[in-house]
């Protein structure tokens, strides 16, 4: 009996030792790597956003800039907690804002976005972020499957109107492939819906 309790409290420091060093080991390769991933993230982060702005358009440090949205811009956007807008900026000036936003009725659930646009109201770019829609099919939105998302380059509430801002198959000036209508309807919705935020928030975000 004594030697089975023997065994049992060495079988127990055992494992203990091997939990200690093994958490140990895990920590310590955290501290090593946490400033390592933290800056792959942020260059990954601004090579995204660098997708809906023109080369050179900032010189801003656009991370440190960011903006929470608040409660009601997140509601406004349909965009998710930690949602933020990101200011272009020459010098002082903001030319351009990068919008997390998403379309809610996409085909299989919510598409994330990023929309550029600039300080005249026109689109300076759109990405997909993160989507659902079914591969082969739906998932043309996102510039790695096709250039569909490309023609919202240039666009704003002006060109073309607001009441043109649909898919052809609702009586719209933007393409869709046939089959698949739904993915591009929640887009383009989602994409007009964020060009509407700027302009009743011009001066907020541009200043006066």
């Amino acid at each position: 009996m004594k030697t089975m309790m023997q065994n049992g409290v060495r079988g127990a420091l055992t494992l203990l030792v091997f939990a200690v060093v093994f958490t140990a080991l895990m920590a310590g390769t955290y501290a090593l790597t946490k400033d390592i991933v933290a800056n792959n993230e942020k260059v990954a982060k601004v090579a995204l956003i660098a997708q809906v702005l023109p080369k050179g358009s900032f010189d801003n440090d656009i991370l440190a800039d960011a903006i929470a949205q608040d409660a009601a811009t997140k509601q406004r956007l349909n965009a998710e907690q930690g949602a933020q807008i990101y200011p272009a900026k020459k010098g002082t000036q903001t030319d351009a804002v990068v919008i997390e936003t998403i379309a809610p009725d996409g085909y299989s659930g919510k598409i994330k976005l990023l929309v550029g646009v600039a300080k005249d109201g026109s689109l300076l770019g759109v990405r997909v972020v993160a989507h659902k829609e079914t591969p082969g099919l739906g998932d043309y939105i996102d510039v790695a499957k096709s250039a569909w998302i490309l023609a919202f380059d240039g666009q704003s509430l002006t060109h073309p109107q607001p009441e043109r801002w649909a898919v052809k198959k609702d009586g719209g000036d933007f393409d869709s492939m046939a089959g698949a209508t739904i993915s591009a309807r929640a887009v383009v919705k989602a994409v007009k819906n964020t060009l509407l935020y700027v302009e009743s928030q011009h001066s907020v975000l541009f200043g006066a």
